[in-house]
């Protein structure tokens, strides 16, 4: 029978908050027993109860971001759980403060890995929010927008500093390609500015497949495929030229289409070959 939780068995009154088990007991209890283990499971929920104040704290320092606060909530219990898992007594002998750190980066690593799209550094993403915050109080102070040195000034940096971290703040959410130039009716959107797919460099590149295996034909048959696609001629035409019938010339056509087809396929390229030969 596994280790039990003091003062959690069944049919048991809670005992005093001083003789609960200590953070080092349970996560001892967390750490040796396996997933589903209901002591388990027991221990790891009384420790999420008892340090939820941290991933609240945590996710408050960001109340000021676009993020949704219930998303933050839920980054900051992985890092509490993981904080959990992870706690070596012998390290460090408060959980909490173990906690707070574990539970702080996996916030930040959210904000850099999930939702930034471009590389920030994280000095420029913390600075960034400072910003967020500093511009209402100084709007307050001063009836009006702050201008970017009197946010420098305000915050302790330079006024480059600043200038950075809004330009960054282009790329924490990304503009949908819809979304119109101006606010103009009629305006056009990003995506009227980008350009298509040319259909003519997947032809370039279909053609330079067939260059590649070209060789591999004989040469009769290499005059054919010239003649019918470069020269536009029909089958007849070409079937007068070599003096062979059209009925020939149209299996050994059909037959070097074939290898090109296949070899193309067996090299990852599969490009759309002109297969009607039978004009």
């Amino acid at each position: 029978m596994g280790p039990s939780i003091p003062g959690q068995a069944m049919g048991h009154a809670v005992e005093p908050a001083d003789r609960q088990p200590s953070d080092h007991q349970l996560a001892r209890l967390v750490q040796s027993l396996p997933e589903g283990h209901p002591q388990r499971d027991a221990a790891c929920e009384t420790l999420v109860a008892r340090h939820r104040s941290i991933v609240c704290a945590c996710a408050r320092r960001y109340r000021h971001s676009p993020e949704p606060p219930d998303d933050l909530m839920q980054v900051g219990y992985v890092g509490l759980l993981k904080a959990i898992r992870n706690f070596d007594p012998e390290v460090g002998a408060s959980l909490a403060a173990f906690a707070q750190v574990t539970v702080s980066g996996e916030i930040k690593r959210y904000f850099r890995d999930k939702r930034w799209q471009v590389r920030v550094q994280r000095s420029v993403q913390e600075l960034r929010l400072r910003i967020r915050q500093a511009g209402p109080e100084l709007a307050q102070q001063l009836g009006r927008e702050p201008r970017d040195a009197e946010l420098a000034c305000y915050l302790g940096v330079r006024e480059a500093d600043v200038l950075e971290a809004q330009r960054a703040d282009r790329a924490f959410q990304v503009a949908s390609l819809d979304a119109p130039l101006s606010g103009d009716d009629g305006a056009g959107s990003l995506g009227d500015l980008l350009g298509e797919d040319d259909p003519a460099i997947q032809q370039i590149i279909d053609m330079s497949s067939v260059w590649a295996h070209w060789p591999e034909l004989p040469g009769r048959e290499q005059r054919m495929l010239i003649m019918r696609f470069y020269g536009n001629m029909t089958q007849k035409q070409i079937g007068s030229q070599l003096g062979i019938s059209q009925m020939h010339v149209s299996r050994l056509m059909a037959g070097a289409l074939r290898h090109l087809r296949e070899q193309m396929t067996e090299s990852g390229r599969s490009p759309a070959l002109a297969a009607d030969v039978r004009h």
